[in-house]
């Protein structure tokens, strides 16, 4: 009988050598010769997409170094993304999985978690959301069996009203889970006291808002979260050390992140989960990774030292603690090579987000001309936005359709967006599905038949926002003598 050949693991330290120099020279060398041959744009001819990714040669560089390692699962570069991204946020941890919809999935399932005691949210308890936004900011409560209470947002802002809050409130309500409209943040200040206020837990969907910032009022309160104990339920108490103005993920219990290519830095498909509260990470490490008790990494095992030393559940006496499961779990881990493109990516980070900022900018002086016919979007006091789209809605007095100002976009090659599923309750999935809504929802359907949004990311030229203005201003007949 032939003996089957076995692959040695692999080491996570990259070898260096000759053959990865001629490999990294080769692929300079490409990228130089593409960087020749970029297209002039024309108007009308070339596209203006919405929003798209910018990766160069440093990226490339990156995940081939991590291809060659062998190493496919989270690595060297996994490791050192998740660093990396805390620090820049400002959060204890960053915890990798494979989308911005699967960190919904794991931060929303993670206060369901045994592990929190009588903290946990149970079936049938309530948390409050908005209509506006994308399915996956709400599906994770109805996977769940909890109950979403939908409230209205603020036109202008597209972001949850924070006046129709105490009218949400019943005596099921255990949460808060928002995002930040387009990279636009909602008023943290009210939100955190809210929830501060009735001990509700808060997760911040920030998807769509990496590098994006609030600042408390000076003579305010500053409301950390905070982890309930036996003797002290508290979700939250008062800090007199903490900044007023950091970064939005670190205002609630959990925060998450998408890096897929329309965001801000993208790895193809991932996401991130960020919390600085334990026990939320151990939860949300363990239904990330099958659900599973140990908390070993990849190729690991026996870190702590007592693997075979465990009773837990049912389960036999030193049952084997890499196979013992303490949550319903999923496998939502990414590759190393995923990592790789957005540890590269971090570095770039900085000047995205002014890129992005600069471009909303623009198009926000140039549209003035057309404010007669639409309502242009604003930050929300406070903020420091890291905009994710330009966001438009139709005047009544526009006299217009905005299915026929897209087809006019359209024409002349402009791409544009919904924001998203406009109003929830209104898609077909969630027909027959449990919610409740607690105000009426008159923005929220506005939305859903007037707005859209153009890109702000930062491949877009000017002279693309200037097209996109200038036939914007066309379809209104600003251009017409």
């Amino acid at each position: 009988m032939t003996p089957i050949a076995v692959q040695p693991v692999p080491t996570t330290t990259a070898p260096a050598g000759p053959s990865r120099d001629a490999i990294r020279d080769a692929v300079h060398a490409y990228f130089q010769a593409q960087s020749a041959n970029t297209a002039a744009f024309v108007p009308g001819q070339s596209a203006v997409p919405p929003s798209g990714k910018v990766i160069g040669e440093a990226e490339a560089q990156a995940m081939i170094d991590a291809a060659l390692d062998g190493w496919l699962t989270t690595g060297r570069f996994n490791s050192e993304f998740e660093r990396k991204l805390a620090r820049f946020v400002g959060t204890e941890t960053a915890l990798t999985v494979n989308s911005g919809s699967s960190a919904n999935l794991v931060a929303v399932t993670s206060l369901f978690s045994p592990l929190l005691g009588k903290a946990a949210i149970q079936p049938d308890d309530e948390i409050i959301t908005v209509a506006a936004g994308f399915p996956t900011t709400v599906n994770p409560i109805l996977q769940n069996g909890a109950v979403p209470v939908f409230v209205d947002v603020l036109p202008g802002t597209y972001n949850i009203d924070v006046r129709l809050l105490e009218g949400a409130l019943s005596s099921r309500t255990r949460a808060v889970v928002l995002a930040h409209t387009l990279g636009n943040p909602y008023d943290l200040a009210t939100i955190t006291a809210f929830c501060a206020q009735h001990n509700l837990w808060l997760v911040e969907d920030c998807c769509d808002a990496l590098g994006a910032r609030f600042t408390l009022a000076a003579d305010g309160p500053v409301w950390m979260p905070r982890q309930p104990t036996q003797d002290d339920p508290s979700l939250w108490q008062t800090s007199t050390t903490v900044a007023k103005e950091r970064h939005v993920g670190t205002f609630g219990h959990m925060a998450t992140l998408s890096f897929y290519p329309a965001h801000h830095i993208t790895m193809g498909e991932g996401g991130a989960v960020l919390t600085s509260l334990p026990t939320l990470k151990r939860a949300a490490e363990s239904i990330r990774d099958w659900g599973r008790d140990c908390w070993c990494a990849p190729g690991c095992d026996n870190t702590c030292g007592q693997r075979f030393n465990w009773t837990l559940g049912g389960l036999p006496p030193g049952y084997d603690h890499k196979y013992t499961y303490s949550h319903l779990g999923y496998n939502l881990k990414i590759s190393d090579m995923q990592a790789a493109c957005a540890l590269a990516q971090m570095d770039r980070l900085e000047g995205f987000i002014a890129a992005r900022r600069r471009n909303f900018d623009y198009l926000s002086q140039r549209l003035q001309s057309c404010a007669e016919f639409l309502d242009l979007p604003h930050a929300t006091p406070g903020s420091e936005p890291s905009w994710f789209g330009f966001p438009m809605t139709l005047k009544p007095q526009a006299n217009a359709r905005r299915v026929d100002l897209l087809g006019w976009l359209d024409q002349h090659r402009i791409g544009t967006r919904l924001l998203f599923a406009g109003n929830l309750t209104r898609q077909p999935y969630f027909a027959g599905r449990r919610y409740r809504v607690a105000s009426t929802l008159d923005v929220t359907d506005r939305v859903m038949h007037d707005t859209f949004w153009t890109g702000v990311w930062p491949g877009l030229t000017e002279a693309m926002l200037d097209h996109t203005c200038t036939q914007i201003e066309t379809f209104f007949g600003l251009h017409f003598d």
